[in-house]
């Protein structure tokens, strides 16, 4: 059996875990990992506007993994509008970057659950088979938060170099023609950050619980027998 102090820690590697399993699909589902404002350059350009009057062309627009929505700012009012990456406007995307943002985080997803049991047998036992053990765990949560890392570098990279948030901007927009003023990474971008850091924690966690502190030895008095305490 594990002694209380790495009962303890295990115990709490194994909560993390958990909690990063529900911080990378609550992430998943929700449609906020990016936010923006978005000028309609062709209504401003048609009636030559300046800059007091560009604010009624500046619209918003925010997006997740599946779905998203925008407000469009061309002159009249802002129109809302929602929308779904898939199946249509995937194949406008770069596709295979997104597949694999959302496969990346599958994985992380299935790595911390493996953590998270893992965690939970070397709370109650200590097993045999040293990938069962401490190594074991070390390793699911390395897997864990790397696959963060990669989704989330990944999305970067879609957001900043494949100009993501100007190509969901002007999907079947055949008429306008929307300019990226802003762009911002949200809330759920930074809990998938944070999922990373949990794992990351949880290295750490099972390194302090292979330490051998030394142990606080009290010193016992000698008794010294004497001939007249034998006798009485």
């Amino acid at each position: 059996m594990p002694g209380c102090f790495k009962k303890t820690l295990f115990s709490l590697a194994s909560l993390i875990s958990f909690v990063s399993f529900i911080l990378i699909v609550v992430a998943m589902g929700t449609p906020k990992w990016t936010t923006g404002k978005i000028l309609c350059k062709t209504g401003a350009d048609l009636v030559n506007a300046t800059d007091p009057e560009l604010v009624k062309f500046i619209g918003e627009i925010y997006y997740g993994l599946f779905r998203g929505g925008k407000i469009r700012q061309c002159g009249l009012g802002g129109r809302r509008s929602k929308f779904t990456i898939f199946p249509h406007m995937v194949k406008k995307l770069n596709a295979g970057l997104h597949v694999m943002i959302i496969m990346f985080l599958c994985v992380a997803i299935f790595f911390s659950l493996v953590s998270f049991g893992f965690c939970i047998l070397n709370a109650i036992k200590v097993p045999y088979r040293a990938i069962k053990g401490p190594a074991g765990v070390c390793l699911w949560n390395f897997l864990a938060g790397g696959f963060v890392v990669l989704a989330v570098t990944s999305f970067m990279a879609a957001v900043k170099l494949h100009h993501l948030t100007e190509r969901i901007a002007n999907f079947r927009e055949n008429v306008f023609q929307f300019v990226i003023l802003e762009e911002h990474f949200e809330d759920c971008f930074w809990i998938c950050v944070a999922s990373a850091t949990a794992h990351a924690v949880n290295l750490l966690l099972i390194a302090i619980s292979g330490i051998n502190f030394p142990k606080i030895k009290t010193k016992t008095e000698e008794v010294n027998v004497t001939a007249e305490d034998i006798m009485y």
